[in-house]
């Protein structure tokens, strides 16, 4: 009987077969560091870093999977919202799944959140061009609710590529939802906060989702502790940003 992670990679070959035809060929071991789907030798040999898929770069990667309906949630989408930002990212924000302005678009993060995410973005000393922004899931769930396990299941080795071929130094998981599906851990999301983590060579971050901070405005001052942490870390090691600017709101009761 096949493995979860062996099944998900034979339904991704069966996949690629539907749309190219049986002359492509697909490696499937893991590459180092993170489970999901790898490249031709030829592809491999090609690329520095790796192996990366049957594709060169994330659009042809977006190209190749934009189709998939290895869930339901392929089948009521409006839009496959793969991700946008620069492709060569040292810094990558991963949320849960699209919501309806997203699916509307094709595009992650572009509603009230999305905008607020903008200046949260701006506050760690970055502009949203030089990140790249994701969602552990690429298809908008009915209603918005939380993801099936199931579905992540389906979508997370979309997600690993994507962190292959990117290749961020830092990343930063917005929700509950997200690190804990990132991670594989089951801890709460106040106790997730408090520290960093691995994922391949990525340092791991956690914050609220800005959906949560729309909510609950008094959580913004933890997500602003939140990026601090990170920037002492980026500070340290990278060193080529401004200092953060002060809240521009009235101190913590």
């Amino acid at each position: 009987m096949l493995s979860g992670a062996d099944e998900l990679r034979a339904r991704f070959l069966q996949q690629a077969i539907e749309l190219y035809g049986k002359e492509v060929i697909l490696d499937l071991r893991e590459p180092a560091g993170v489970g999901s789907m790898a490249a031709p030798a030829a592809a491999a040999e090609a690329s520095p870093s790796g192996p990366l898929g049957v594709y060169a770069t994330l659009d042809e990667f977006h190209q190749f999977i934009q189709g998939c309906l290895n869930c339901a949630l392929g089948h009521s989408r409006k839009r496959f919202v793969f991700g946008s930002g620069d492709p060569k990212a040292t810094l990558m924000f991963v949320g849960e799944a699209p919501g309806q302005e997203e699916d509307e678009q094709g595009l992650p993060f572009v509603g009230a959140a999305g905008q607020l995410l903008t200046k949260i973005i701006g506050v760690a000393g970055f502009s949203r061009e030089e990140v790249y922004i994701a969602n552990i899931l690429k298809c908008r769930p009915p209603g918005n609710r939380v993801p099936l396990p199931e579905e992540v299941e389906q979508c997370m080795p979309y997600l690993h590529r994507q962190i292959d071929m990117i290749g961020p130094r830092y990343i930063f998981c917005l929700g509950r939802t997200a690190a804990q599906s990132l991670l594989g851990v089951a801890a709460p999301l106040g106790q997730l906060r408090q520290d960093s983590y691995r994922f391949g060579s990525a340092k791991v971050f956690i914050t609220y989702h800005p959906s949560a901070l729309l909510r609950n405005p008094a959580w913004r001052w933890d997500c602003f502790d939140d990026l601090k942490r990170f920037r002492a870390v980026y500070d340290a090691e990278v060193g080529d940003k401004p200092p953060m600017p002060p809240p521009d709101s009235k101190k913590k009761n």
